[in-house]
């Protein structure tokens, strides 16, 4: 077994678009060690937190939220810290029901999920849809060890982002 996957994904466009990176993995290896560190090391603009369903109900495997935008403003705040902290919690609750992550993975394992929401971010259901689909996309990826060689060297071929095209 794997004592560390690492997976991302970006599901969207535009401003209410979602990227997520997660590192995922039982919490006595290397994955541990990270969601620790994430816990507790804050820095300004930018605090993990475990990732919760409801207040004092965490999604399982234990999820910490890193946010990698400083918060600017409290259309961005509710953004990053409800619609898409309240995403990822499902993204990674459906992985757990659709089996994408062993059974072992809910009291076991755990997440740091690292989530881009663009300042100008502002329809909060869609940053949440987009958050949830792309933190399940991710953990997906992470567990089947996407993208394979040929996706990658197809990618080559034309590379581009949101924010780029070459």
């Amino acid at each position: 077994m794997t004592d560390l996957y690492i997976g991302e994904f970006f599901a969207g466009s535009g401003p209410n678009a979602a990227h997520i990176n997660v590192l995922v993995g039982p919490k006595s290896g290397p994955a541990g060690l990270i969601f620790g560190t994430a816990l507790s090391n804050p820095k300004i603009g930018h605090v993990p937190f475990i990732s919760v369903l409801q207040p004092g109900i965490p999604t399982k495997p234990l999820t910490a939220f890193v946010n990698k935008a400083d918060i600017q403003g409290e259309v961005h705040g509710k953004a990053t810290w409800g619609a898409a902290q309240a995403g990822v919690s499902m993204g990674v609750h459906d992985a757990v029901e659709q089996d994408v992550l062993p059974p072992e993975a809910f009291d076991e394992w755990v997440i740091t999920a690292c989530a881009w929401v663009d300042w100008a971010a502002q329809d909060l259901t869609v940053v949440y849809e987009n958050n949830r689909k792309a933190a399940y996309e991710a953990l997906r990826a992470a567990v089947l060890n996407l993208p394979t060689r040929e996706q990658v060297d197809a990618a080559s071929l034309n590379p581009n982002n949101p924010f780029y095209a070459a």
